[in-house]
């Protein structure tokens, strides 16, 4: 018999938040990419677009590198910008493990800097089960 597999949903991802209403917006994702549930995204200066947060600055995305928000909603943005619902402030908590991170953000130390990152925005990364 196979094995049934479910996508993360939002309850897998969001543990705790005081109000939908404060902590949620809405924000143009850039174009080019499919964004998970959980991706933890940086607005880049010149635009004002997010997109995934890299591990240090990259010419033209110049402030995507300090995380903001966290992705409530899968998007797809492949074919152009799009529309996502983020967690933008807390207080929150969120889970570690399903949190998603740029290619970039593959070294424990670049991890814990954007779960510190998301903490300046009152957004808590935890273990939870």
């Amino acid at each position: 018999m196979p094995t049934l597999t479910s996508p993360p949903t939002l309850g897998d991802l969001l543990k705790y938040e005081i109000n939908g209403n404060y902590c949620r917006e809405t924000v143009t994702l850039r174009g080019g990419a499919s964004y998970p549930l959980g991706a933890v995204l940086g607005e880049v200066t010149a635009s004002g677009k997010y997109i995934l947060s890299p591990a240090a600055a990259v010419v033209g995305d110049e402030g995507a590198e300090v995380a903001r928000a966290v992705l409530l909603e899968a998007v797809d943005a492949t074919g152009g910008d799009a529309t996502g619902l983020v967690l933008a402030r807390g207080p929150a908590i969120v889970a570690k493990s399903a949190l998603g991170f740029d290619a970039s953000v593959d070294q424990p130390a670049e991890i814990a800097a954007k779960h510190a990152e998301l903490a300046a925005q009152g957004i808590v990364a935890r273990d939870a089960a």
